[in-house]
């Protein structure tokens, strides 16, 4: 039910909001589908554990090293731009990978192509999630963060699927690949119907001294750094996707339509969340409820690895969706709420590294793991480290427990000044 007062749809009824999440979901398809369709390539090349965890490691490689400049970039150019010419790189690149499983070309190569994207992906993840924020009130954040979550996740649950049937039907990973490059055109096209924002002068400063600004802002904050540290722990511990061919061949024996429902699992959990937080009040107590999902993630994932049936392991991975699309929006919500526009894109380039890094390092991490000790100890394991990190968070940084709602926050007031108010 809705929230007395509350539109649910406010937040498409602006076409900014429309143009932007139909651009997003294309983008997220694309990206899926890269990702399933390198994943089971490499596998059936490789059948290799660390092959799978190597991609990890390529594509955040650049993400870290080029952060400094990523952030800049977005804070000092017309973002619509740098997310534009980003995401048409990763089309480019990606279509250099369907190329090149078509021809057999090397495995080195298809790494050198992953880098290429990493880096293009390293200027398109601040730029991108910096726009939307302009081109709002504070008081729609939260309604349309839900909605492009929403679009962001249908497309993770389609991407997947469409991925694995293509592979089934072709035998091989070109078409997909394609497709995928069509997907970040389309994001492109919707970018360039945006409206123009220039930097703000502030933004301007000049020198090196500018470009580390994020980073005292992320450190000034204790409940931002709070939430995006249980992030970049849980996604690295949790993060048993990357694996998911080595379930879907050896443990489940689904094959690859099979590993395409896999990975849409969670993406189907965190799309009907999504749809549900848009009629949703804003949270009391978001910090609570980003613990508890968390929490969930974790245990969600010890019984992804311990599953031998399909059905159950299709159950784990739709709740892991469930967790984590409560946390995203908690989180994205709150960067916007509490960060200057002038430090925006510092402040994203620092969260991309830290998303990026527990995605794709965590990708490597379970392929290392699971190469040692077996895949089903590599998720079990991790699942457990999940809780820990839980635990650890809400101990370290009591501000998270108390923080109030996060509409009522603003730039220029510390975050955990904002507390819940009395029953």
């Amino acid at each position: 039910m809705t929230a007395p007062g509350l539109d649910a749809y406010a937040a498409l009824r602006n076409p900014i909001v429309r143009r932007f999440a139909l651009g997003r979901f294309g983008a997220v398809l694309g990206l899926q589908m890269l990702s399933v369709s390198v994943g089971w390539h490499l596998y059936e090349r490789t059948s290799s554990a660390w092959a799978l965890g190597l991609v990890g490691a390529v594509e955040i490689l650049p993400v870290f090293l080029l952060m400094p400049l990523t952030g800049t970039a977005a804070d000092r150019l017309p973002r619509r731009r740098v997310a534009a010419v980003a995401h048409a790189s990763i089309a480019a690149a990606t279509l250099g990978l369907a190329v090149a499983t078509a021809h057999g070309a090397g495995v080195s190569t298809l790494y050198a192509l992953l880098a290429l994207i990493g880096a293009a992906r390293a200027f398109a993840m601040p730029a991108a999630a910096t726009i939307l924020p302009r081109l709002l009130t504070p008081g729609e954040f939260a309604n349309a963060n839900a909605w492009v979550a929403s679009t962001f996740q249908l497309a993770a649950v389609t991407g997947p699927a469409l991925a694995g049937a293509l592979i089934g039907i072709t035998g091989t990973a070109t078409a997909a690949l394609a497709v995928s490059a069509m997907g970040q055109l389309l994001f492109v096209s919707q970018l360039l119907r945006l409206p123009e924002v220039h930097p703000l002068p502030t933004a301007q400063r000049a020198g090196w001294q500018g470009v580390f600004d994020g980073f005292r802002f992320v450190r000034s904050s204790p409940v931002y750094l709070a939430a995006i540290t249980l992030d970049l722990f849980a996604v690295l511990l949790g993060g048993a996707t990357a694996l998911l061919p080595i379930f879907a061949k050896d443990v489940l024996h689904v094959g690859p339509a099979g590993l395409g429902w896999l990975r849409a699992a969670p993406a189907v959990g965190a799309t009907l969340t999504a749809l549900v937080q848009t009629r949703l009040a804003p949270w009391r107590h978001p910090g609570r409820v980003l613990l508890t999902a968390v929490a969930g993630y974790g245990v969600a994932t010890v019984g992804l690895g311990l599953s031998r049936h399909m059905g159950l392991s299709l159950a784990c991975l739709f709740a892991t969706g469930v967790f984590d699309s409560i946390s995203i929006v908690i989180r994205l919500t709150l960067e916007q709420m509490i960060t200057p526009d002038q430090l925006r894109g510092r402040v994203s380039a620092i969260k991309s590294v830290f998303v990026g890094f527990s995605n794709e390092f965590g990708a490597f991490e379970s392929g290392a793991t699971a190469a040692l000790f077996g895949p089903v100890a590599s998720v079990v394991g991790g699942g457990i480290g999940v809780l820990a990190v839980v635990a650890g968070i809400g101990r370290a940084w009591p501000e998270l427990w108390r923080l109030g709602p996060l509409h009522s926050l603003r730039p220029d007031q510390p975050a955990w000044s904002a507390l819940p108010e009395r029953s």
